[in-house]
């Protein structure tokens, strides 16, 4: 079969997918992406595009997205149009389509099914914004954010299917959309990602690696934002570390912003937390390890006694499910899309999004009675494997929903 995949950073959800469609052979596969870094890799093409347009800084603000998105999609179909007198045609194309990458590919081939991606539609209440009353929502955020649903509109009616990995983020989508998106989690590789009761972590600042021996509780997030509660997180260290002396966090993610605000402040986020913290903190136990490679942050959730994934009311991380499946004992948010993967006491333990103490007492419980909440971590494994592995249960049904829309000569099989 020929498959295009689009997504503006290589290779986004379509991970596990583009690599079991590499390793399967037999496949033409070309990936449309932003990113320019991406190395030769064998058995497929990765094409670089440039977004044709970008709005001006003080661009209308209710139509600043939908112009930015319009930009990325004529700069894709432009590529498309060069592979089609290539003489490139797809037999299906599956591609995000938030950025508005899809919006104008049927200009370019008309008759190839498409399969969008649906990740989240912009709520004014309900979903991340207004959510956290320590960043308020502007007046007009009802007004932009549904301007900015303008792509959402557009690509449901571009798509021949769509596709969400979580029933809560397919019901951010009005319900006309719904009947249109599949929903299937992207897939976590349970194979792979185990517990591992050897793995050690090297600190540099102990002269020795730590283990599962060690009391360390970690949290992780793309970047450290108050998204994905990093200041709730940090309200808890000063009670967690002094409760437990012998404790040490390891925090793993970028100082950058992914999604929300930009923190004012020198040195982002984590620089205004640790201001405000300050001497409350034996800092000498508090790890900031950056972006680590994947191997190391296997490794880091396998060593842990508790991990810490917090969010708003926003698109599940995989980390989340990653850890899971690692066996790690979770202490999560309370919030909609967090219940959809962890059930309390059985698979995780919930706490209130807004309450560091809270946060921190469950955390301490955990890290002093590790035996009474020994079953968490091999509840929460089984419940990925039977829902989310990658090769067993979502595979399975992507590959459905690719069949049902070409011919049958086209068709992919799973063995």
């Amino acid at each position: 079969m020929k498959i295009l995949f689009v997504h503006q950073n290589f290779p986004g959800q379509y991970r596990e997918l583009f690599s079991w469609l590499r390793a399967q052979g037999g496949h033409e596969l070309v990936f449309l992406t932003q990113r320019k870094d991406v190395p030769a890799i064998e058995g497929a093409r990765v094409i670089a595009y440039q977004s044709h347009h970008k709005p001006a800084k003080d661009a209308y603000a209710l139509t600043q997205y939908w112009e930015e998105c319009a930009g990325n999609g004529f700069g894709c179909a432009q590529a498309a149009g060069k592979l089609k007198i290539e003489g490139f045609t797809p037999d299906i194309i599956l591609g995000h389509v938030g950025w508005g990458e899809l919006t104008f590919l049927k200009q370019i081939w008309a008759d190839v099914p498409i399969i969008g991606f649906f990740e989240y539609y912009f709520l004014s209440k309900g979903g991340s914004v207004g959510f956290d009353p320590e960043f308020p929502a502007s007046p007009h955020a009802p007004f932009t954010m549904h301007a900015r649903n303008a792509v959402n509109f557009a690509n449901i009616q571009t798509v021949d299917r769509g596709h969400s990995p979580t029933l809560w983020q397919r019901d951010t989508f009005p319900e006309s959309f719904h009947d249109k998106i599949y929903v299937k989690h992207d897939g976590i590789r349970t194979d792979k990602l185990r517990p591992d009761s050897h793995a050690q972590v090297p600190l540099g600042r102990l002269g020795r690696p730590v283990t599962r021996d060690d009391e360390i509780f970690t949290y992780m997030a793309r970047n450290m934002e108050p998204t994905r509660g990093f200041h709730t997180f940090m309200r808890a260290l000063p009670d967690i570390l002094s409760a437990r002396p012998n404790a040490r966090a390891l925090i793993v993610g970028g100082n950058e912003v992914s999604y929300g605000k930009k923190s004012g402040a020198e040195g982002g986020y984590r620089a205004e937390m640790e201001r405000e913290i300050g001497g409350r903190v034996d800092w000498a136990r508090v790890h900031f390890l950056g972006r680590v490679p994947f191997a190391d942050y296997q490794k880091i959730i396998q060593i842990s006694r508790c991990h810490i994934y917090l969010t708003v009311p926003f698109v599940l991380s995989w980390s989340l499910l990653e850890s899971m499946s690692m066996g790690a004992t979770i202490v999560a948010s309370d919030v909609p899309p967090v219940r959809e993967a962890v059930e309390h006491g059985k698979t995780g333990l919930l706490t209130d999004f807004f309450d560091p103490k809270a946060l921190a007492a469950k955390v301490i419980d955990v890290l002093e009675r590790p035996g009474t909440y020994a079953h968490l971590g091999p509840a929460a494994r089984r419940h990925v494997v039977r829902h989310y592995d990658f090769t067993t249960v979502c595979l399975p049904e992507h590959l459905e929903q690719i069949n049902a829309l070409v011919p049958p000569a086209k068709r992919i099989d799973l063995t």
